[in-house]
């Protein structure tokens, strides 16, 4: 019996341990942000691919590339407007993640887990894209691979610049991806 009940025991211990490294979590991306004066700066879009690189959904886009911008000046988040598919968008749905240029401080974007249409994704790996215009053709895009539904934790993010060293790559600073409890 004492063997019956520490089996029951064990198993009760690993399936909740189980149910708890299955549990649903979000994605948290966050940066500081700062204003640059002039045009040809402060675009950026925030959006998540799967580990095979396909679009997913976006967090946020600045409304000025966002609803036709990227026509006008090509070199505003140019990888965003790609792999998003933002040329065959309705507005309706370029208007569920776009906004104004944000104030300078700290910007802060979850992931729900979910894809465009709202319908959840399986657990796994993704990956987050943060791009960001500097001035003109200079951009910087970060990126961090997370797994979706395991346990929380920081991603490590790469970072790669285009163009020319300029005092604008301070506009996004301290980039930080972080899986959290849902």
């Amino acid at each position: 019996m004492k063997k019956l009940l520490s089996g029951a025991v064990i198993l009760c211990v690993l399936g909740l341990a189980g149910a708890a490294a299955q549990a649903k979590t979000s994605v948290e991306v966050s940066f500081a942000f700062t204003r640059q004066s002039g045009s040809g700066s402060n675009q950026f879009a925030v959006w998540i691919e799967d580990s095979g690189g396909r679009y997913i959904k976006t967090l946020f886009a600045t409304r000025f590339t966002a609803r036709g911008g990227w026509q006008k000046r090509q070199q505003s988040i140019p990888l965003w407007v790609r792999q998003s598919g933002l040329s065959g968008m309705g507005q309706k749905e370029i208007d569920a993640f776009t906004g104004a240029t944000p104030s300078a401080g700290n910007q802060v974007f979850i992931w729900d887990g979910t894809d465009a249409k709202g319908n959840e994704v399986p657990a796994g790996d993704y990956r987050v894209y943060v791009e960001a215009t500097l001035r003109g053709e200079d951009r910087v895009v970060y990126s961090a691979a997370v797994r979706l539904n395991t346990a929380p934790g920081e991603a490590g993010v790469s970072t790669q610049y285009f163009g020319t060293e300029t005092a604008e790559r301070a506009m996004i600073a301290e980039p930080r991806v972080r899986v959290i409890p849902r």
